[in-house]
């Protein structure tokens, strides 16, 4: 369904649809970076680690809900809504929950992002759905999603001080709900793949294991599997390191990260025809080194200069790293099997690295604590390590032939048969 069939200029569609992008995400940047001071602020600073790895379960299992029910049965404005006012009432509540103790606490949370993490697809749905022409669309509206995280995050953070206060639950909860109403509003979007039969190699995406017996394909996949599992301290304890550095606003200095994956985002078609896939790879998964050895260097003297410069690089850490290996998962994949290929990364890199890599942080920052004294410099030496290896065995072992894939190829992966 494109714009003009909605009887509407396609500029005002992609109003509407940055609008939907911008509270998206500002919801999610609301408390998901000062969620960290706050525990530590109430007593729960052991569960910090579950905290960071309900996000991760339950991105392992959106995919089954999207696969079986959302993509089929009903249409995706109305999950979405339905979503995000479920979610908005368990944002309010949780205030009153964090008394009772971490373990309760964080497992409201792992419901609510049972509740969030599928509307990610369901956003990047309808805003296909309704686009004229989405490579150039696209990018302009998904940009108001990393403004509305930074919003969000200076609200909380610069505004309203509330990065180790019930506040920021209740400024996520607020926008949740004004999502969920808002998202009623939005173009009718039918389940793209309603009528057709839900089989378990569709919602299990096994199809797209079959691109692991690319060489190629199959070392990208372990070196992301493998550099997601340090990278998962950043967002599990960066806010929490940056608070104790004696910086207090928390979420609105950490929000300078997302302003430089702005800038990144904008040039990388310049690095691209410059450097190609292997080179942004690797300089994705250095700039994550850099970023931990600046931790660990300010460490010790607080040095402000590296704490930032460590919180800038994310634009290169997130860009380079992620979007990149998005880009080379839809040049690698056949057209048939590319969105099972796309959440088979995701499962693959934000659900069971980030996963493993919250425990094994969890469990390194609670060895490196004594009492009230942590040892920040030794914590982030372990990913910036872990990462740096990584990064070795990728510029050794990778190589780069995601080129289009001739028909021949496909068969030799076992995946045109299938289609």
């Amino acid at each position: 369904m494109s714009a003009s069939s909605h009887g509407q200029a396609p500029s005002a569609i992609g109003t509407r649809l940055s609008i939907m992008m911008f509270l998206q995400f500002f919801v999610w940047g609301a408390w998901y970076v000062s969620v960290g001071p706050f525990m530590t602020a109430n007593g729960m600073e052991s569960q910090i680690a579950n905290m960071y790895s309900v996000g991760p379960i339950a991105a392992i299992v959106s995919p089954f809900f999207l696969g079986m029910i959302a993509d089929r049965f009903f249409a995706t404005e109305r999950v979405l809504g339905l979503l995000h006012l479920l979610g908005g009432g368990i944002l309010l509540a949780a205030p009153s929950m964090a008394p009772q103790g971490g373990s309760i606490f964080v497992g409201l949370f792992l419901g609510y992002m049972l509740c969030y993490m599928p509307t990610l697809g369901l956003t990047n749905t309808l805003a296909f759905h309704n686009m004229t022409d989405q490579e150039k669309q696209f990018p302009l509206i998904r940009v108001f999603g990393t403004i509305g995280w930074i919003v969000a995050n200076l609200v909380v953070s610069n505004v309203l001080k509330a990065d180790t206060t019930a506040v920021q639950f209740y400024v996520a909860g607020a926008a949740s709900i004004a999502l969920g109403l808002y998202s009623f509003s939005l173009p009718h979007t039918p389940p793209p793949m309603a009528g057709k039969q839900a089989t378990a190699r569709d919602i299990l995406g096994l199809d797209a294991l079959g691109l692991m017996r690319s060489p190629s394909f199959a070392m990208f996949v372990i070196c992301s599997f493998l550099v997601c599992i340090p990278l998962a301290a950043y967002y599990a304890f960066a806010g929490v390191y940056v608070g104790a550095s004696g910086i207090e606003n928390v979420a609105g200095t950490m929000s300078y990260g997302q302003m430089s994956e702005i800038f990144f985002m904008l040039i990388m078609p310049l690095c691209f025809a410059r450097l190609g896939v292997k080179w942004m790879l690797l300089v994705g998964m250095l700039a994550w080194v850099a970023r931990y050895g600046l931790f660990a260097a300010a460490a010790s003297s607080q040095t402000m200069w590296m704490i930032l410069g460590g919180i800038v690089l994310h634009g290169i850490c997130y860009d380079f790293f992620f979007v990149t290996g998005q880009i080379y998962v839809d040049k690698k994949a056949p057209a048939a099997i590319r969105g099972q290929a796309q959440g088979f990364l995701v499962l693959v890199t934000q659900g069971l690295g980030a996963l493993i890599g919250a425990q094994i942080m969890g469990k390194v920052v609670a060895h490196f604590t004594q009492g009230e004294v942590v040892n920040w410099q030794q914590i982030w030496t372990i990913p910036c390590v872990m990462a740096a290896v990584v990064a070795v065995i990728f510029f050794l072992a990778f190589r780069d032939d995601a080129k289009s894939m001739p028909a021949d190829e496909e068969g030799a992966l076992g995946l045109g048969a299938a289609h």
